[in-house]
C-alpha cells in the first residue's frame, strides 16, 4: 500500500524580527541584524542618497553593478546616529532613516518638516524559490493619497503609472500596443511625487522584477525580484528634475556625441545594393533636404553574417562610405549578436576557438536561430568576449570608415522562443550566473563592446552607437530608439511617452522610429511625426521597406515642404540641442522635461503628458490627432512666447485654445530666454563656421539661459576645449539687459554674432543697442524683430525704446 504523502505547501512569505543587533561597518555604513539572521545594510551615498540592501541569510554577495558608475564617489555626508527606545534614526542633510527594533521597517522622512517621505507598509519580505533556489524578495511600501509615480524606463502607457503593475524583461515586442508589458529596456527606477515633493526609487537587480503602483492594493506600492537581493537607493528631491538628475549622476552620464548624431538620420530595412545608397544620398542633396547619416540594415552582409559585406550588393564599401562622407552623410551600420555557425565564417570560427559562446547548463553551446539561421552568441558579460567583440570593428570603422553602429536584437531576441533559456551560463564579470540574471543587461553588455570598438578604431572621433535594449546605466554607451513601432496616430502618442519617459530615467539621447516602422504612414501622421521628432534628441526615420517608402519626399510635394521646413528647423535649433546636451552630460539634466516634473507644485499637472519641454526654455504642445487644425493646452505659470511670431497666451496654469495648422506644431519660448541658433546647412559642418544668431525674448524678470560650444567631435571637450556661455535677461518696461560670461579655451571660427531681440513692444523702425563700450544699431524686421550684428566676445548689451500704450495681447495662433 503507498503511504500518503505530504500535500505540498503553498510558498510562503517570511519576515524579520527583532533587531538583535546594530553596529558602523564604516563611516556613513550600517548594519542591523535581525533575530531570525536577516541582514540589512544602510549606506548613506551622499545628502540625498540612502541605499539599502537586505539578505535574509546574514551575508552578502559581492557588491557588483553594472548599473552604476564606477566613478561616482560623492563622499560620505555629514550624519549621525540617535538609538531610541523603539528605533534607530540616521540622520543625513535633510533626511532622518528610522529602522525600527520590532521588525527592521524603514521610515525616512524630510527633517525640516518631518513629513514622511518613504514608509515600509510590510517592508522586506521574502519566499523561498522553489524552482531555481535562492529567494524571490520583496518590498512593499505605504501608498500616500495623492501619491502619483513616473518612470520605469521603456514603458508605453501614459506616463502617470498609478494604478497600475509592470515587469521588467526585456522582450522582443513586434508592434506593441500601448499596454504591452515588458517592453525592450529594463531601467529599474521610478519617481514618486506628492504635494510637490518627490524622491526616486533605483531597485538595482538584474532578474525579471515587478512593481506594483497601488494596483493590487490601492495603499501600497511595491517592488519584487525572481532571484537576487533586495537592493534599492532611495533618492530625494524634492524638486523631480533634480532626482533625476541623482539618479543619472549614479548610474552615469552620457559623453557628449558628434554633432551630426544630433542632425537627421534617414534608414530602412534596408537600403541596397550601392546604387540604392547612393540614389538615397543624391535625393536629399537634390530637393535640399538637410540629412547628416544613412543607415544600413542587415542586407549589406554577406549572408546577414555580422562584419562581412556582400560583395555583389557593395562591391567597395570603403569607396561607397568615402564619398558619401565627401557629400555630408556619415554612414551607419547595423550589427546584431548572433554570428552564424560556419567553419567557414572566420569570425564565428575564432570566437569558438577562443569559447568566447554562451554555453547552457550541461556545458554544451546554446545555439538559436535568428537572421543569418542557426547561431552562437558571445557571452557579452564575460570581459574577454567584450574585448574580442571590440577588435571585430577593426576593419568595419578603422578601414570601411563607417561612422556608427546600431545594436538590434539584443534583448536577446531568437526566432523559437523568444529570448535564451533560463539554463544558459554568463561570466557577469566574474560572478557566474544563469541567465535569468545576465538577461536584462545582456544588450547593455553588447553595446559597451561596440562602444569600446568605436572608440578604438575610431582614430580619436567620438563615438555613436545605438542599442535597442538597455539596463539602468546604459546612457554611458549608447543613445537608443523605441522599437518596433507601428504607422498609427495612436504610437505618435506613444512615441511622444516613451521619450519623455526615458529620458527621465537617465536614457535622453532617445527618439522613435518616424513615421512607423510597421505599415504605411498617412501625409499628415508623417508630417506630424517628424514635426514632433525635431524635438527628440535622436531623429531618425526608420521603416520596414516592404511596407512602402519613407523617405521626405515620399508623401507628395505639399508634405515634402513642410518636413524640408520642420526639418530645417531642428538644423537651426542645433545649437540648442547641442547645449541641453552639455546640461544632460555635465548635471545629468534630462533634455526632455515632462511637464509634472517642471510644474511639480501644481497637482493639477501630474496626469498631464503630452505637453514637455525640450531643455530649459522651450515648451512643446505636439499634435497628435488626425486633422486637428487647433487644440486646447495647458500652459504653466510664467511668461510665454509664440517661438514663431512672439504672440502672447491670454491666459497660464489654465487649458487654453489654440489654432494649429499644418505647417507647424506649437512651440513656446519662456520670457528672457536666450535661444542660440544657426543658420540652415544641408549637413553639420557644410558652413565650416556657422554665424550664430542668439534669439533674446524679454521680460520683466532676471532669467539665466546657457549656451555650449565645442569643435563638435573628438575629446578635446574633456579638457577644458569648449565655451561655455552663461547669460542674464534683466527687462522692464522699456528696456532689456543682457549679460555674459563664459568658461572654457576654446575659440570660435566665426569673428561675429546676430543679436535677434523678440518681444520687443516697440513699433519704432530702429534703436540703439549698447555693447561693451560702443552702440550698434538695430533694424526692425518685418516679423516685429529687432536684429543687429557684434563681436563674437560680447560680455553685455542694453537696448531701450519707448514703449507701446498696453502691452500686446495678440490672438495665439502659429503663423509663417
Amino acid at each position: 500500500m503507498e503511504k500518503n504523502r505530504p500535500v505540498a505547501e503553498k510558498p510562503r512569505d517570511f519576515f524579520p524580527n527583532a533587531l538583535r543587533a546594530f553596529h558602523q561597518v564604516r563611516p556613513g555604513c550600517f548594519d542591523f541584524l535581525s533575530e531570525n539572521g536577516v541582514l540589512l545594510r544602510v549606506e548613506l551615498v551622499d545628502e540625498a542618497i540612502v541605499r539599502f540592501r537586505f539578505t535574509p541569510d546574514g551575508r552578502f554577495e559581492d557588491d557588483f553593478s553594472y548599473a552604476v558608475d564606477p566613478d561616482y564617489s560623492p563622499g560620505v555626508p555629514a550624519h549621525e546616529t540617535l538609538e531610541i527606545a523603539d528605533a534607530i534614526a540616521i540622520r543625513s542633510g535633510a533626511l532622518s532613516i528610522r529602522i525600527a527594533r520590532a521588525d527592521l521597517k524603514v521610515t525616512v522622512t524630510d527633517v525640516s518638516s518631518g513629513r514622511v517621505v518613504s514608509k515600509d507598509e510590510k517592508g522586506f519580505h521574502w519566499e523561498d524559490n522553489r524552482d531555481f533556489g535562492g529567494e524571490v524578495v520583496k518590498m512593499s511600501k505605504a501608498c500616500h493619497h495623492g501619491e502619483h509615480f513616473y518612470g520605469l524606463g521603456d514603458k508605453s502607457c501614459d506616463i502617470n503609472l498609478r494604478g497600475r503593475r509592470f515587469d521588467l524583461w526585456g522582450s522582443d515586442t513586434y508592434a506593441y500596443g500601448s499596454d504591452t508589458d515588458p517592453l525592450y529596456k529594463n531601467i529599474p527606477f521610478y519617481i514618486s511625487l506628492t504635494a510637490a515633493r518627490a524622491h526616486g526609487i533605483f531597485f538595482d537587480n538584474t532578474f525579471r522584477t515587478g512593481f506594483d503602483f497601488g494596483s493590487e492594493r490601492p495603499t501600497v506600492t511595491s517592488f519584487f525580484a525572481q532571484g537576487g537581493e533586495m537592493n534599492y537607493y532611495l533618492i530625494d528631491g524634492p524638486d523631480p528634475i533634480d532626482v533625476i538628475r541623482r539618479f543619472t549622476r549614479l548610474t552615469g552620464c552620457a559623453e557628449m556625441p558628434p554633432l551630426w548624431a544630433l542632425g537627421y538620420h534617414q534608414c530602412k530595412w534596408s537600403y541596397y545594393p550601392e546604387a540604392v545608397v547612393r540614389s538615397l544620398a543624391r535625393g536629399f542633396r537634390k530637393r535640399r533636404i538637410p540629412c547628416d547619416a544613412l543607415y544600413l540594415d542587415i542586407d549589406y552582409m554577406d549572408g546577414y553574417r555580422c562584419f562581412t559585406w556582400d560583395g555583389e550588393r557593395f562591391p567597395d564599401p570603403a569607396r561607397m562610405v568615402a564619398d558619401l562622407e565627401q557629400d555630408g552623410f556619415k554612414t551607419v551600420a547595423i550589427i546584431d549578436p548572433g554570428l552564424k555557425i560556419d567553419p567557414d565564417y572566420p569570425v564565428w570560427a575564432d570566437a569558438y576557438e577562443r569559447r568566447l559562446f554562451c554555453r547552457r547548463q550541461d556545458g554544451n553551446l546554446f545555439k538559436g536561430s535568428v537572421w543569418p539561421g542557426l547561431c552562437h552568441f558571445p557571452d557579452f558579460t564575460r570581459p574577454e568576449a567584450r574585448d574580442w567583440w571590440a577588435d571585430q570593428f577593426h576593419s568595419l570603422i578603422g578601414e570601411v570608415g563607417v561612422r556608427g553602429i546600431w545594436n538590434d536584437m539584443n534583448e536577446p531576441a531568437v526566432f523559437e522562443d523568444g529570448t535564451f533559456p533560463h539554463d544558459v551560463r554568463h561570466d557577469f564579470d566574474g560572478h557566474p550566473c544563469s541567465h535569468r540574471k545576465a538577461h536584462n543587461v545582456y544588450g547593455m553588455q553588447m553595446v559597451r563592446a561596440t562602444r569600446e570598438g568605436l572608440s578604438r578604431f575610431g582614430h580619436g572621433r567620438r563615438p555613436f552607437s545605438i542599442t535597442r535594449s538597455a539596463y539602468a546605466g546604459t546612457q554611458r554607451f549608447a543613445c537608443a530608439w523605441t522599437g518596433d513601432n507601428v504607422a498609427s496616430w495612436e504610437h505618435l502618442g506613444i512615441a511622444n511617452l516613451q521619450c519623455q519617459r526615458l529620458a527621465s530615467c537617465g536614457m535622453s539621447f532617445i527618439g522613435s522610429d518616424v513615421g512607423g516602422f510597421l505599415e504605411t504612414p498617412t501625409p499628415e501622421l508623417y508630417l506630424r511625426w517628424v514635426q514632433l521628432a525635431v524635438f527628440h534628441p535622436f531623429f531618425r526615420t526608420h521603416s520596414s521597406g516592404d511596407h512602402g517608402e519613407q523617405e521626405p519626399w515620399s508623401f507628395g510635394d505639399e508634405t515634402t515642404d513642410g518636413v524640408r521646413a520642420a526639418i530645417e528647423l531642428r538644423y537651426r535649433l542645433l545649437p540648442t540641442v547641442y547645449t541641453a546636451f552639455r546640461q544632460y552630460v555635465r548635471d545629468g539634466t534630462p533634455m526632455l522635461r515632462s511637464l509634472p516634473f517642471v510644474d511639480y507644485r501644481n497637482a493639477e499637472t501630474y496626469w498631464r503628458s503630452a505637453e514637455f519641454f525640450f531643455g530649459d526654455h522651450l515648451y512643446v504642445v505636439p499634435i497628435m490627432e488626425e486633422k486637428e487644425d487647433g487644440r486646447f493646452l495647458y500652459l504653466p505659470h510664467g511668461d510665454w512666447y509664440s517661438y514663431y511670431d512672439d504672440s502672447r497666451p491670454k491666459a497660464v496654469n489654465k487649458d487654453i485654445w489654440i489654432d494649429c495648422p499644418k505647417d507647424g506644431i506649437p512651440v513656446f519660448v519662456r520670457g528672457g530666454a536666450v535661444v542660440p541658433h544657426w543658420p540652415v546647412q544641408q549637413h553639420v559642418g557644410e558652413i565650416e563656421h556657422p554665424t550664430p544668431e542668439l534669439r533674446v525674448w524679454w521680460a520683466d524678470r532676471t532669467i539665466a539661459s546657457e549656451w555650449y560650444e565645442d569643435a563638435g567631435d573628438g575629446e578635446d571637450w574633456k579638457h577644458d576645449g569648449f565655451r561655455e556661455s552663461l547669460f542674464h535677461v534683466d527687462g522692464g518696461r522699456g528696456w532689456l539687459h543682457l549679460r555674459r560670461e563664459w568658461k572654457g579655451h576654446w575659440q570660435p571660427g566665426y569673428e561675429s554674432v546676430d543679436l535677434c531681440f523678440c518681444g520687443i513692444d516697440c513699433c519704432e523702425e530702429r534703436l540703439v543697442l549698447k555693447v561693451d563700450d560702443h552702440e550698434i544699431e538695430v533694424l526692425r524686421g518685418e516679423d516685429g524683430r529687432y536684429r543687429g550684428t557684434t563681436h563674437r566676445d560680447f560680455h553685455e548689451c542694453s537696448l531701450e525704446w519707448r514703449p507701446l500704450p498696453a502691452p500686446s495681447k495678440t490672438k495665439l495662433t502659429r503663423e509663417g
